[in-house]
Parts: C-alpha cells; structure tokens; sequence
C-alpha cells in the first residue's frame, strides 16, 4: 500500500485540530537546508568565484534544491550517499559544515579533500558519503557495487544514487541499472532531470518520453515525480528506501526539475529559451515550500525571514573562517596516496 501523502495528513490533521502535524517538522527542516544550499551556492557562484577566490569550477543545483535534500531526509543516517555535483544540499543534511564546504571550494586544509581538489569533488567515509566522478555516470555501477556489499554483508542499510539526465544516456547507466536489478540491490537510483545535460536538451538525447521510461526495460519500477516538489521527493524516495530495505531490488525515480543557471559558472545558459527561465522561476522550490508552509500553518512569515537571517550569519561566519584557513602542507602531499605496507 502506498505511503500516505504528508501534505493530505496535514490538511487533515489540522482540520481535526490535532497535534503534532505530521508535515510541519520536515517542512521547518527541509526549508532551512533549502534556504542554507542556495545561499551557499550564490556565495559561491555569484560572489567568491567572480572575485578569484575559488580554485577549479563551479556547478551549483539552483532550482533544484528540492531533490538532493528532500531524498536525503528520507533514507537514514548510516545508508550510503553517492550525490552528484548538483547536490550540496544532500551532504549539508548529512553533516557536512557550510565552513568545510567553503574551505573546500577555496583549497584550504579545513576542506575535505584537505586541500587536495578545489571544487564538488568531496565526499566524507566517515559520514558514508562517496565523492561524485566527474563523468556522473560513472557513479552507477559504483553506487551497485557499495549496494552489493551491503547485501553481502546481510546489512539493512541502502545506497542512495543521485545523477542527471545526461548520465542516463551513457553506457553506465545501462551496466548499474542492470546488475542491480538482477541482484536485487538494495539502491535507489534517482534522476534529476533538469532538461539539460549541458546544453543537450532533453528530447535530442532519447527517443522516449521520459527517463523513467528506460526503467521497463531491466524489469525495476519506476516512479516520476515533481522534482520541485519537496514532499513529492520525499515520499518517492521514502516508498523505495522501504523497498529496497525489503530486499525487493531498485527502484528509478524521475525528478522532473530544471536548472535555473547555466551549465557552470562560466556559462550563461543563453542556449536555454527566455520562456523556460521565467517559467521555472514560477517554480522555485523554496517560494513553494514558503507557500506552502504559510497556506497550511506551519510557518510564518517572520519566521521564514528569521531562517535567511540565521542562514546569512552562517555563511558569513563560515566564508570567513574558511578565508583564515591555511593552505594544506606541501609536506603532506602524498598522505592518503598510498596505502603503508
């Protein structure tokens, strides 16, 4: 039986003016983690990048926010992440600090990697959270291999695989999907279909509808959702979490979203039409969530703005002591290279 909706629950519940709301707690968190990735991002998009401050590129997930921490909310703290480089927020709800996150992006040894790389290439073990590739679609068959592992190891714990449209194109894509649904892997692959992989639109990389529509044809279920939609994401990937911790197999989730920047900070995204940019704008997952938590009485206004506030001395705090952060020891260069013998 599906999962009941959290946003009927809420009507509900408030209609029959019971308490706790069931929806209001996701919502006050999941807007914070929103609001705290987008302001991250613009920090360092719109201000650290142009002012030479950060080493290596930039790709941020404005606008799609949502798909990252909606999926990240809904799996548990020892399940494994692979995320892609659009999903800061999945490792912000994972633990990851806005300062490491800067001194990251900035080179320092407060990073990560330590200083290592000075961009999204990050990940953390100790948080079970496996660094992107860069080639996304790489990922896929990673991502089944750590789910193989947990199988063989008789764990109850899952793995959570985040990539794009474009990964879904690539032969990766074909060998993860696969294996995993031949072993039944405990993994939940979730596409974020921003409808553009780099400047490739969508329609003129497949031939079918939808991404989800690949899913049939190695026999796992697929489920498409509005990847705007912070409950719609959570709920999605709630059901197949509780499926793959079943031993059922894989699951596909399709998150219908769209990229409201360009490919990276050095492209304009002026391949993109006019339309789509003040259509999707209309769509921000964040004005929706406020609308939402205003309409079902979760939030309020001042509240929201007491959130950005919080959040801009956060980042503020964070950018700084990651500016004051050294650059790593040329003498520790070759630590974590090489295994001891």
């Amino acid at each position: 039986m599906a999962a009941p909706n959290l946003l009927d629950l809420s009507r509900a519940s408030q209609a029959a003016g019971s308490t706790p709301d069931p929806a209001a707690g996701l919502a006050r968190r999941a807007l914070y983690f929103l609001i705290l990735q987008r302001e991250c991002e613009d920090r360092i998009e719109r201000k650290l990048y142009r002012q030479g401050k950060i080493l290596g590129g930039v790709y941020v997930g404005r606008g799609q926010e949502a798909i990252g921490i909606g999926a990240g909310l809904a799996v548990e703290a020892d399940d494994v992440l692979f995320p892609s480089h659009r999903d800061l927020g999945l490792l912000l709800v994972r633990g990851v600090t806005p300062a490491e996150v800067f001194a990251q992006y900035m080179g320092r040894a407060g990073g990560l990697t330590r200083g290592r790389d000075g961009n999204m290439h990050m990940g953390d073990m100790k948080r079970r959270i496996v660094a992107i590739i860069s080639s996304i679609g790489a990922s896929i068959p990673v991502a089944a291999g750590a789910a193989l592992a947990l199988q063989y190891r008789g764990s109850r714990n899952i793995v959570l695989n985040i990539f794009g449209d474009g990964a879904t194109s690539r032969g990766d894509f074909h060998e993860g999907v696969n294996f995993a649904a031949v072993q039944k892997l405990p993994i939940v692959f979730v596409c974020n279909n921003n409808q553009y992989a780099y400047s490739t639109p969508i329609e003129k990389q497949m031939a079918v509808a939808h991404v989800a529509d690949r899913a049939g044809a190695y026999g796992v279920p697929a489920e498409m959702v509005d990847g705007n939609d912070l409950f719609a994401v959570h709920e999605a990937v709630g059901r197949a979490a509780v499926r793959a911790r079943a031993g059922a197999g894989p699951t596909l989730i399709e998150c219908k979203t769209f990229r409201m920047t360009g490919h990276s900070a050095h492209d304009s995204g002026a391949y993109v039409p006019d339309e789509m940019w003040a259509e999707w704008e209309q769509r921000d997952p964040i004005a929706r969530l406020e609308r939402q938590g205003i309409e079902c009485g979760w939030l309020k206004p001042e509240e929201i703005r007491a959130v950005r506030s919080r959040v801009r001395a956060e980042v503020d705090a964070a950018v700084a002591g990651a500016e004051a952060c050294p650059y790593p020891d040329a003498s520790e260069l070759l630590d974590g290279v090489y295994a001891e013998s």
